[in-house]
């Protein structure tokens, strides 16, 4: 660097070429937050709920009894999916369901969802 030769923006174009040229050695991959979900709802709601999961790429990984004839499902679903969970729960369990959600971890999609992605950002840089 040289105080009179050197500008910003030749810096800020080394930069862009070298991470272009290594970017593709180091194989990225798209990666989705995956959130620990619990649902709690009347027992007679349990297959309707797993059901939903399911349809979301949702991994049920138990279920509880809980006092009262609930049950406590836990599982986890990619946050993509959730967008509108809750209004689907109430229409599932006519209201007597709840929900709670918090991160879990990041985890690589199906390759669909990946290509798709992909696609959507080539579509929108042209």
């Amino acid at each position: 660097m040289h105080a009179v030769d050197s500008k910003p923006i030749a810096f800020e174009l080394c930069a862009k070429e070298g991470f272009r040229a290594a970017a593709p050695a180091t194989k990225p991959q798209i990666m989705e937050p995956i959130m620990k979900l619990e649902v709690i709802t009347p027992e007679e709601y349990v297959g309707p709920v797993i059901g939903d999961l399911n349809r979301r790429r949702g991994l049920p990984k138990g279920q509880e009894t809980r006092m009262g004839g609930a049950v406590a499902i836990q599982a986890e679903v990619p946050l993509s999916e959730m967008f509108g969970y809750v209004t689907q729960l109430r229409t599932l369990t006519s209201g007597r369901a709840s929900s709670t959600m918090e991160f879990s971890h990041f985890a690589p999609p199906p390759e669909s969802v990946s290509k798709a992605v992909i696609e959507a950002s080539k579509a929108g840089k042209g």
